[in-house]
């Protein structure tokens, strides 16, 4: 069954009357090529599935009605807050659609001292529009429910402080221990739930982040002998987390 994600629906119930317009619109129609009386599937992005039959086209894009709810998507058990700072423009994009599809619950785009790209408001406005649009189109391919959240861009002191309820902090560096012999279960036997990572950009951190990150409650690691890519290195470090504390099914 094909889904399509629906903004600020909130537990629809049976005969609920939805219209899906834009892109999702057209590629109902022109691309799948579905007609009135086809099943497909809505999301919310806070878990909430529903089925729908197709009602009609309109000029308001494709008129379903819900049929049954569906049973909801649990979440991951792992919260994992991905802190990235701001790659260019495509990187940072490839990135988005990668966390969404590994299940990351939020991330924090920041600005450190050697990122490269330093745009403007405007353009930042722009580029957190396009992350959010990527996110939910991410969510239909890869089965995922939750929308992931995505702040706006901040500095690197802000992410120190966002970081501060978590279970285990972590920031990743070259220059330290690899991270399968340091990031072990920080409180013994205490559960590890939000684990909160900060990954550099491609010209790595400067000693005085390191420090800075050190000095705020953040283990260090590495990712082996290899040198990696800004974006590679956040897949890896995404993938090995989710090894570490039990989110790979």
């Amino acid at each position: 069954m094909r889904y399509f994600f629906i903004e600020g629906s909130k537990d629809l119930k049976p005969m609920s009357i939805v219209h899906i317009s834009g892109s999702d619109s057209r590629h109902i129609q022109k691309v799948l090529r579905m007609a009135p009386g086809d099943i497909l599937g809505l999301f919310d992005g806070t878990g909430a599935e529903y089925e729908a039959k197709i009602e009609e086209f309109s000029s308001k894009g494709v008129k379903v009605i819900v049929t049954r709810k569906l049973q909801k998507q649990v979440p991951p058990k792992l919260h994992l807050h991905m802190a990235q700072a701001l790659l260019k423009d495509r990187k940072m994009d490839i990135l988005i659609r990668q966390f969404t599809e590994l299940g990351v619950a939020h991330v924090l785009p920041f600005i450190s001292e050697r990122s490269i790209p330093r745009p403007d408001a405007k353009r930042l406005y722009s580029r957190s529009q396009r992350w959010q649009k990527i996110t939910r189109e991410s969510l239909k391919q890869s089965g995922r429910r939750q929308v992931m959240a995505i702040d706006e861009v901040m500095s690197i002191e802000n992410i120190f402080d966002r970081a501060k309820t978590s279970d285990l902090k972590i920031i990743f560096w070259e220059d330290a221990e690899p991270a399968h012999q340091t990031v072990v279960n920080p409180g013994g036997n205490t559960m590890v739930e939000k684990v909160f990572a900060i990954l550099g950009p491609e010209g790595g951190f400067s000693p005085e982040e390191i420090n800075a990150a050190k000095s705020a409650g953040f283990l260090t690691a590495s990712l082996g002998p290899r040198i990696l890519k800004a974006e590679t290195a956040a897949v890896a470090a995404c993938v090995l987390l989710q090894y570490l504390f039990g989110d790979m099914g």
